[in-house]
């Protein structure tokens, strides 16, 4: 009788250690997360403080990217996850096992404050087309040609730069306009706007683990606080 017991009692204490590491594993440790530039400066600052606030034993290491680096960082394990834009449709699953939907980021004109189109509610883009048009070939490149063939528009950027800073010195000194994700809304100085861009077309940014492996449990805590209480783009 008093080995049964003594029995129970180590399978017992056996099973609150077990928890023990599971929590641990779940709520603590390091993450490696990928995202663009835009992502890292509009979306990033709101969500690391949130996790600090909810998750204060996971540390999560912020590894900065083309969309197309941080694709290939997270496939190649290099990073254990990603904010990815447009992500296969059997990323983001309703059932808790797939990645969660950050935010549904629609895209502007960038242009200055003194452009004849900047107090408009919003810009067709056949109306910019006698502005020379900057952009950066990263992954809103497509999103931007894709409102130009959804308006019937010849695509013709005539300068392309790579860092978004760049992007907004130009536009700021008059050398042209420029078409940006919502996300962006937070970098951009105050003597450019941000006006609605029509035809409307908008992309889904998720954070999400590797698709061909395992996702972390820390991942999958970052993934489930969101999925709980999204905080959301910054205004």
């Amino acid at each position: 009788m008093v080995l049964s017991h003594a029995r129970a009692a180590l399978a017992g204490a056996d099973a609150v250690v077990d928890v023990a590491a599971r929590h641990r594993a779940t709520s603590g440790g390091t993450v490696r997360l990928a995202a663009t530039p835009t992502v890292c400066q509009g979306l990033l600052p709101a969500l690391l403080r949130e996790w600090s606030e909810r998750l204060p034993a996971l540390q999560v290491r912020v590894f900065e990217g083309s969309g197309e680096e941080t694709e290939a960082w997270l496939a190649g394990a290099a990073a254990d996850a990603a904010i990815v834009a447009d992500p296969p449709p059997d990323t983001v699953r309703g059932d808790g096992h797939g990645g969660a939907l950050l935010v549904t980021d629609p895209f502007h004109a960038l242009l200055p404050q003194d452009h004849p189109l900047a107090g408009e509610e919003s810009v067709h883009v056949a109306d910019l087309a006698d502005d020379p048009l900057v952009l950066s070939p990263n992954g809103c490149e497509r999103h931007v040609r894709t409102i130009h063939r959804l308006a019937g528009e010849e695509y013709t950027p005539a300068h392309r730069v790579r860092d978004l800073g760049t992007l907004l010195s130009m536009v700021q000194a008059g050398l042209g306009v420029s078409i940006l994700p919502e996300v962006s809304r937070s970098v951009v100085p105050d003597d450019l706007v941000l006006v609605p861009v029509t035809p409307h077309h908008s992309r889904e940014l998720v954070l999400c683990g590797p698709r061909d492996r395992p996702w972390l449990p820390a991942v999958r805590a970052l993934v489930d606080s969101v999925a709980r209480g999204n905080p959301g783009p910054p205004r």
